[in-house]
């Protein structure tokens, strides 16, 4: 099965960017992908999917507009641009694989990265 490693987690001032990566050990093309957070005390939140096809993209309502997510299939990764970050997208970040569908509740995703952790400073 295919396994995600993420990259990229750190910390940021708000209003700053970061930028995940996510390589998976095997190609990527059959896989709709994305990402989930979870901060503390709190459950896995839906953040962006992305397609089969690249073509489609999915975001949650706290972050639409400033996140964008994007895949390399020649390179078996995708990535997550975070811009105008806020204090409030401190969490722990997952990628995600699904060949079944676009995954968009933590419950349908087959696949989890281990996480990468990013913390945002007022």
């Amino acid at each position: 099965q295919v396994q995600l490693v993420e990259s990229g987690g750190g910390l940021a001032a708000a209003g700053g960017s970061l930028r995940l990566s996510c390589v998976a050990s095997e190609r990527t093309n059959p896989y709709a992908l994305g990402w989930f957070r979870q901060a503390p005390g709190k459950e896995r939140e839906f953040v962006a999917a992305i397609d089969w096809s690249g073509k489609r993209t999915y975001y949650g309502t706290s972050v639409k507009g400033r996140f964008t997510i994007s895949r390399d299939d020649a390179k078996n990764t995708q990535i997550l641009q975070m811009d105008r970050l806020k204090p409030e997208d401190t969490a722990v970040y997952y990628c995600t694989a699904t060949r079944t569908a676009v995954a968009m509740n933590a419950a349908d995703v087959e696949r989890w990265g281990r996480g990468t952790q990013v913390t945002i400073s007022s």
